[in-house]
């Protein structure tokens, strides 16, 4: 029995999960679950304390699991799993020197990003919000030709940036609209995957100045950050509506307050933000043209649920030295 005790792996959960994935977790015979039990982020003192001397970490994308962090987990750390497809909170190269292998959580929330996506472009391109406010506080008085006018997706031109899962999840609902065009951009053209929907590749600039609809869907990277700046907006038509479920630091949010102020762009909508909380005094949230939500991409109850699974079955396939479900190539 001490023998076996002494074989149990420890693991530590950075934040209460969706009950699949902790079912997961308590069912492995051969490992111990520590939590820190909230939903809210965990503070950097504790995830400190947390991560010593433990064999696999379970963490969301709000945490930014750092070198500090790695030294504080100490060398028996074996295995990273994310909460996420994302990973830009993950010091990778500080984790690929110490051999650390890494599970991550994609293609399960595809869909339900491209929905909210979607919901998005059409809430911000036809002023739903900025609706329902009307109705709660008398502004709706009669019936006025082009009052809360909007504009539509027929025969309009879509442009995506970052062809990848959710951008073609996105395409793919947006063509029964009546979409005339789509256009996007990326690291390279993709002939296969735009096939379906004729898209046509074309350099940032062009998608900027032809689009009726940008929809930012690419990865967080050196290149991509800050990509959508006041160069970029000063190209897009000044009835263009600019739509964000990507990351935050993709674009420059002062740049966007000048553009949606100024004229320069119709409106924006936001689901993700920099940072995140968006604090509630930021100028974006005083305007009318600007719609933010508060990251809920994938917050349907079966994807997070899905991803909680995936993510406590990445962490014990790793430990156990076996084949991870999805694992982050480092």
């Amino acid at each position: 029995m001490r023998v076996a005790l002494r074989l149990l792996m420890k693991v530590f959960v950075t934040r209460r999960i969706p009950q699949e994935g902790l079912a997961v977790l308590s069912q492995a015979a051969d490992c111990t679950v520590q939590q820190w039990d909230s939903d809210e982020p965990i503070p950097q003192k504790e995830l400190l304390a947390g991560v010593a001397g433990k064999d696999g970490l379970l963490c969301l994308l709000s945490e930014q699991i750092d070198r500090a962090v790695l030294d504080a987990a100490g060398p028996n750390l074996k295995v990273i799993s994310t909460l996420s497809v994302g990973f830009d909170h993950l010091a990778l190269e500080e984790i690929k020197k110490r051999g650390i292998r890494v599970g991550y959580t994609p293609d399960i929330l595809t869909d339900a990003t491209a929905e909210l996506s979607v919901a998005l472009l059409l809430a911000t391109c036809r002023r739903l919000p900025e609706s329902v406010e009307e109705v709660k506080n008398g502004g709706w008085t009669t019936w006025k030709p082009l009052w809360m006018c909007g504009y539509g997706l027929s025969n309009s031109t879509v442009g995506i940036l970052g062809l990848g899962r959710i951008g073609q999840a996105i395409a793919r609902r947006l063509k029964p609209f009546g979409v005339k065009r789509f256009l996007y951009t990326g690291c390279h053209p993709k002939p296969e995957m735009a096939a379906e929907f004729q898209a046509e590749f074309v350099p940032l600039t062009k998608l900027a100045e032809e689009s009726d609809f940008v929809m930012v869907t690419c990865s967080l990277t050196p290149d991509t950050k800050g990509m959508c700046n006041k160069n970029f907006f000063c190209k897009m038509k000044k009835t263009a509506v600019f739509i964000n479920t990507s990351r935050g630091a993709v674009v420059n949010q002062d740049d966007l307050y000048q553009a949606l102020v100024s004229g320069e762009i119709s409106a924006a909508g936001l689901d993700v933000t920099t940072p995140e909380p968006l604090p509630t005094d930021h100028p974006l949230l005083s305007l009318k043209n600007c719609v933010i939500l508060p990251h809920i991409g994938s917050a349907t109850y079966a994807t997070r649920n899905t991803m909680s699974a995936l993510a406590a079955n990445n962490l014990l396939a790793g430990l156990r030295g076996e084949s991870m479900p999805s694992e982050l190539k480092l």
